[in-house]
């Protein structure tokens, strides 16, 4: 949690120092972070493999298969990451500007150059960014989840104070704006990518590399990654429309709409990130131990320990959403709608933390199937169906968009719990670790 509070602060800074440019450069860096969320996505998911082979190897006591599990994880997220610098250095500006093709605002062509910069420059670290993220999910399956703090309080704050002084130009540093948050988000990447590499190299830690020998793991990884993979790019794609949608309605909608979730993320995000990592740390290694009973109890005492914490400070946010907007913006167009996304962020909490932990918990227990139908019925008949015809067909406007929010994270909630409640993850788990071997074994 600690190390979430670093991370969502950094981002929190990049919107808050663009934020001092123009409501346009608000909407650059996040039409640009739509794209910049591919490379999240894929280390996300896979990590999400990592994180459920390690947790159950090491209790089992398989670690040579675990170090494997790591090394082939590794190589594949090097290997996923190059394509996205061809794409960044070669198709960033045109990515954001079909983004506006439904808005007649003249200054779309602004904010597609700005964000077309912007995106270059995170684009050409993601092999470093997906290295990073599946390093420190890796090492959190083996129960080690201060390293990874301690890299991430490092890299975070470097990132931060970059940011700061090569945005704002500060110390005597040119003043690059946009350049200069993305050269900072770029720098981190690559710091904390080399450090984790370092750490797994050099014995640091428990785990380490193992030259790749066995096609179970890496077909295991792949069976466990590829639906969090495709939840990730899904809702990455759906971003898209939903952000064009929001477009349609004029820039400081879309501006309003990326402070009001920078703000909920800020409050919210870092508790229920750590409980999911702690929830499919502690369901994976149940299961290495051969215990599913004890399996299921951690994912529900986890998830009601998130609704009492992450759901009661979404609701305090929802009640002071207005004092906090304003200290992200003046601007008399984005503070109205920028206040009521924050409030319908606050107020979806709890359902959204019992979603994120819940899944957490299956992604322990190698489920990750059951999320990823959550998520894409949820996004497309709630986040952007509901939204789309509650806004334009029905005609209600910004409102449309904070009903379509609400209905998708308690529908997301609903198919989880019933996954989670009455799915064979259990079962399924066991069978994948009777058959790389991992089973039977003391640690």
């Amino acid at each position: 949690m600690v190390e979430q509070v670093s991370r969502t602060l950094m981002r929190t800074t990049d919107v808050f120092v663009t934020a001092l440019f123009s409501p346009l450069a608000v909407a650059a860096v996040g039409l640009a972070d739509l794209y910049a969320r591919i490379p999240l996505r894929i280390g996300l998911g896979l990590g999400a493999g990592a994180i459920a082979l390690s947790s159950q190897d090491t209790s089992s006591g398989a670690t040579e298969l675990r170090d494997e599990a790591i090394t082939q994880a590794l190589v594949i997220g090097v290997l996923t990451g190059l394509p996205m610098v061809a794409f960044g250095l070669t198709l960033g500006e045109e990515a954001i500007g079909i983004l506006g093709v439904l808005t007649e605002d003249e200054n779309m062509a602004d904010v597609a150059s700005l964000g077309g910069s912007y995106l270059a420059i995170i684009f050409a670290t993601s092999p470093a960014r997906h290295v990073a993220l599946i390093g420190a999910r890796a090492l959190q399956g083996t129960g080690d989840t201060r390293t990874p703090m301690y890299v991430n309080l490092v890299s975070n704050g470097l990132n931060i104070g970059l940011s700061l002084i090569l945005g704002l130009g500060l110390f005597g540093a040119p003043r690059l704006e946009i350049i200069g948050v993305g050269l900072a988000t770029a720098i981190g990447n690559v710091f904390t990518a080399t450090v984790f590499l370092g750490l797994l190299a050099t014995g640091y830690t428990s785990a380490g590399y193992v030259r790749p020998q066995r096609f179970v793991i890496v077909k295991q990884l792949l069976v466990v990654s590829a639906p969090k993979v495709a939840e990730g790019l899904f809702t990455t794609i759906v971003e898209f429309p939903f952000n064009a949608l929001l477009l349609a309605f004029g820039t400081e909608v879309n501006a309003a709409y990326q402070i009001g979730r920078r703000i909920y993320q800020q409050v919210t995000s870092p508790l229920s990130r750590g409980f999911r990592t702690g929830a499919s740390i502690v369901v994976g290694q149940a299961l290495g131990d051969g215990d599913a009973d004890r399996a299921r109890f951690e994912g529900w005492a986890t998830a009601l320990l998130g609704l009492m914490t992450v759901g009661t400070s979404g609701l305090v946010l929802a009640v002071f959403a207005d004092p906090i907007v304003r200290l992200f913006t003046d601007d008399p167009a984005t503070i109205g709608p920028a206040i009521g996304f924050a409030a319908v962020y606050g107020l979806t909490a709890p359902f959204t933390v019992l979603f994120v932990l819940l899944a957490g918990a299956l992604q322990g227990g190698s489920d990750t199937m059951t999320p990823l139908v959550a998520r894409t019925t949820g996004l497309l008949g709630f986040y952007l169906g509901l939204s789309y015809v509650t806004a334009v067909v029905l005609g209600w406007g910004v409102v449309g968009f904070y009903v379509g929010i609400f209905g998708y994270y308690t529908w997301s909630f609903l198919v989880v719990a019933v996954g989670f409640r009455y799915g064979g993850w259990a079962d399924r788990a066991t069978a994948m670790m009777d058959e790389r071997g991992s089973t039977g074994l003391e640690s």
